[in-house]
């Protein structure tokens, strides 16, 4: 099994309803968005799937919560915008464009601060 691994990055501002702590009140992050896609067999050129088509695609579905109040967005409307909420709606939306044959998303992980991150992960 191979995996691939990128790395991209958004600025959003959001607030956690009924936390009932401080990140209950608006406040922004500079979250790193870590893509990993696997599959078993690499194509005639050797590899397994372009950088490119998955950094484009990423950029895709990230540049809709790029610089957005989260918490007004359609996806965030009912669910908080929490960062394993984030990592979700970014899985889902790339499973869409990346999922072929022999190639899948097999995980995102959404790190809000250098020290916390939350990941979903393929079932």
């Amino acid at each position: 099994m191979y995996e691939l691994k990128i790395i991209t990055h958004l600025a959003a501002a959001h607030q956690l309803r009924e936390s009932q702590g401080q990140c209950e009140r608006l406040h922004g992050h500079n979250w790193k968005i870590e893509v990993t896609v696997k599959g078993e067999k690499l194509g005639k050129t050797g590899i397994l799937v372009d950088f490119k088509d998955i950094k484009d695609a990423t950029a895709r579905v990230v540049q809709g919560l790029d610089h957005q109040f989260l918490n007004e967005l359609e996806p965030f409307e009912k669910a908080n915008p929490s960062s394993e909420n984030i990592a979700h709606h970014i899985f889902d939306g790339l499973s869409k464009e990346l999922n072929t044959v022999g190639v899948e998303v097999s995980r995102v992980t959404a790190w809000e601060s250098e020290s916390a991150c939350a990941t979903y992960i393929a079932r």
